[in-house]
């Protein structure tokens, strides 16, 4: 059975609604913070890969709605990237996309010295590296078919969605102990102020008001991204440079974001940035769970072993790599401590994983406006065009 891109959709928004159901269920699953997505397109995939095995019966899913819906969401996160921000989060900020930067790199060798020894083609290695797991599910849905068609490598999708889910999972389980060693064995504190800042952080407030145009701004705006994004896409393939179309639509939007505030510095924004980020979540849920109904497990089940090898290594990379260079580098203080409970969200799961690790710690030990400054703007933009740069470099795309 084929769902067409309507049922598709359709059926991600059930699956996101099980999931969501799922985790407030379970305090396990509320504990580390595992996404309402990541449950419900696991259960879902899980279910269909029995129906196939034991009753010969087989869904596949329409990939046209969730590659529209992942270019809408990088839209919506360049019209929220602020460059006074970058300029506020100064050194520090500098030092961190440096440091993440050398650890994109040294992910990708060891996912290429992983698929060496297993024998696949060691290109691999960048799906199970800064692919998948700096860049997430997005990025490594937006480069499989490029892997495929100009690499030969069919499997890069199925294989990097396996070890972002692996990922996640570790980043939600490391960010604490690391941010708990560091602080005692430094004897670290934070500020008492944390209630305020964490709790709009975390979204304690779980009603906001939204008026009629203030969504059908945001929908209007993330679609003029996605045109200008375009038209830079296709310039970029005639000068010859291989790139997802994620990457100039998130360009595309932080070019409009900072131009408008040039140019109409007091106009009200808050309605505005409200409606895209409701859209942005909205299309960021329906998205990871069709990326993730749609894993055959079946035929991820050969590569099983190396999926559990290769994320073995990886998050023992991170955990070290926060320890002893993302903690030095950043000043070995309290902010450096919260920063590298973060990190591990940058380095295996996502800005959401980042924040949502730093916020735990916050709430025990202090406040850090260093690191819920620079940590986000980290993930969410600068990685992404170091990955793909990253990947590019590593594959001679």
């Amino acid at each position: 059975m084929h769902f067409d891109g309507f049922l598709t959709v359709t059926f991600a928004i059930l699956v996101l609604f099980v999931g969501k159901y799922a985790t407030d269920r379970s305090a396990l699953l509320r504990r580390f913070t595992i996404p309402d997505p990541l449950v419900g397109g696991l259960l879902c995939a899980v279910v269909l890969a029995i129906a196939a095995a034991f009753a010969d019966f087989a869904v596949t899913f329409a990939s046209e709605p969730r590659d529209f819906l992942l270019i809408l969401f990088f839209a919506a996160i360049g019209l929220r990237a602020n460059i006074k921000d970058l300029v506020q989060g100064g050194l520090p900020l500098l030092i961190l996309i440096a440091v993440s930067s050398v650890f994109l790199a040294a992910q990708n060798v060891i996912g290429m010295a992983a698929a060496t020894l297993y024998g696949y083609d060691p290109l691999l290695g960048v799906a199970s590296g800064s692919m998948s797991l700096v860049g997430g599910v997005g990025t490594t849905v937006a480069w499989a078919p490029i892997f495929s068609e100009r690499l030969g490598i069919t499997n890069a999708e199925a294989i990097g969605v396996a070890c972002n889910t692996v990922g996640i999972i570790g980043a939600c389980v490391i960010g604490g102990p690391i941010a708990q060693r560091l602080i005692h064995k430094h004897n670290l504190s934070g500020s008492a102020d944390a209630d305020l800042e964490v709790g709009e952080l975390q979204g304690e407030i779980n009603q906001t008001t939204l008026s009629y145009y203030d969504v059908l701004a945001g929908i209007f705006l993330i679609n003029v991204a996605v045109v200008i994004g375009y038209f830079m896409h296709l310039f970029l393939e005639e000068v010859g440079v291989t790139m997802p179309m994620f990457v100039p639509v998130l360009v595309a939007g932080i070019l409009m974001n900072n131009i408008g505030m040039l140019f109409v510095p007091k106009f009200d924004r808050d309605g505005r940035n409200k409606g895209i980020a409701l859209v942005s979540d909205m299309c960021l849920g329906i998205f990871l769970s069709i990326t993730l109904m749609s894993m055959d497990l079946i035929s991820l089940w050969s590569s099983i072993n190396y999926v559990a090898f290769v994320m073995t290594l990886q998050i023992l990379f991170a955990v070290v790599f926060a320890l002893y260079v993302v903690f030095w580098a950043m000043g070995r203080d309290y902010d450096a401590a919260v920063i590298s409970a973060g990190f591990g969200g940058i380095a295996l799961g996502s800005t959401a994983t980042a924040v949502l690790n730093m916020t735990s710690v916050a709430q025990r030990y202090g406040a850090s406006h260093k690191a819920f400054l620079i940590v986000p703007l980290t993930c969410g933009f600068f990685i992404d065009i170091a990955n793909s740069m990253m990947i590019r470099w590593f594959t001679g795309l």
